[in-house]
């Protein structure tokens, strides 16, 4: 049974949105974007709920969207304004989540914007293509290879995008795809860890045949 509270504080969130948003709790918003309720969300906001509005975790009603999937949710978000680099408390944003985890569709959405901070990094200080890359999403690795990100960034534990590709994966086909665009792309096959392990050596170590020749074929040592 709900304590005397709980009830009150669900009638004052019920009379008022705004009581939601300025105390960090899921605002309807945050709801509809999540279960991609695209004529939801639009009500919501021609009825003036905020786009910034955060939750416990500090998502916007976007970054919930990206969390879930929720394409059409997420354009509509998008096209209102909604912010792309807006952080969360782990340092997540729509569009580096979108890049790390694959959501390719919300990625473009982003990206399309012209607004999405190539240079932001996450929480271990890669941007959005390292972990696009040791995650296994070879689709939104091409996509962020369309645009100026730099494809030789190093991350806090000494890897970059290709070092990851190599370090982090099972050297299967679906690495090999990603390998062979970063190579393509003019990623430097001999930028070694932060301990001097160039990524040919991390690929002869762990046995990657077909990696290590696609690295010898571009030049490494």
């Amino acid at each position: 049974m709900m304590s005397r509270r709980a009830m009150l504080l669900s009638l004052v969130v019920a009379a008022s949105p705004a009581f939601a948003e300025e105390t960090g709790m899921e605002t309807e918003l945050h709801v509809a974007a999540k279960a991609n309720d695209a004529d939801r969300v639009k009500a919501l906001i021609a009825s003036g709920a905020k786009l910034d509005a955060r939750d416990k975790d500090q998502r916007t009603p976007l970054l919930v969207a990206t969390h879930a999937d929720a394409v059409n949710a997420a354009r509509v978000l998008i096209e209102a304004g909604a912010d792309v680099n807006a952080r969360d408390n782990i340092r997540d944003t729509p569009f580096l989540y979108a890049g790390a985890e694959g959501r390719l569709e919300i990625l473009k959405l982003t990206l399309a914007t012209g607004k999405a901070d190539l240079d932001d990094t996450n929480r271990y200080g890669g941007n959005a293509l390292i972990p696009a890359a040791h995650h296994g999403h070879p689709e939104t690795v091409r996509e962020l290879l369309k645009t100026e990100i730099e494809i030789d960034h190093i991350n806090r534990l000494g890897w970059t995008a290709l070092l990851e590709t190599i370090i982090l994966s099972d050297g299967g086909p679906v690495h090999q795809d990603i390998l062979q665009q970063l190579i393509a792309a003019g990623a430097d096959v001999n930028l070694a860890d932060g301990d001097g392990v160039t990524p040919l050596t991390h690929a002869k170590q762990r046995g990657y045949k077909e990696m290590v020749t696609m690295l010898e074929k571009a030049g490494a040592r």
